[in-house]
């Protein structure tokens, strides 16, 4: 195992201690490499930068799902935001001001996405509670 891919695995883990478990499971059948190269590049390249924090990247990063309109990684990442010290308010506002980036449907599906994130929280004796 290279060094980059122990350093994304260890930033994963921080994320949320089922990520790369979840990643492996969803994407065995069609990409079984897929979860390796995220580790690495996303998590060991990228996310392990030393100028940003990691609660600076996830705040990035939810912007940048919600912009884009991923609402698949984007409830990932809104509960790894929360894990790493983000109110939910904080991140109610950042997917409102994506409406002036990303546009209103982007911003509108990503406030449903929270919506959801934060019931299965709430449902879950184990999450995040910020």
């Amino acid at each position: 195992m290279t060094a980059k891919r122990k350093a994304g695995e260890r930033i994963l883990k921080e994320l949320d201690p089922d990520a790369l478990q979840t990643m492996i499971n969803a994407l065995a059948p069609v990409a079984p490499d897929m979860p390796r190269l995220i580790a690495e590049f996303a998590f060991g390249e990228i996310y392990a930068r030393p100028a940003l924090d990691l609660r600076s990247r996830q705040l990035a990063t939810v912007a940048a799902l919600a912009a884009l309109g991923a609402a698949g990684q984007l409830k990932a990442h809104l509960k790894s935001a929360l894990r790493v010290g983000w109110s939910r308010d904080e991140l109610v506002e950042v997917l409102m001001q994506m409406a002036l980036y990303g546009g209103f449907p982007a911003s509108l599906t990503a406030l449903a996405v929270a919506k959801e994130a934060f019931a299965e929280i709430d449902s879950s004796a184990h999450g995040p509670s910020a």
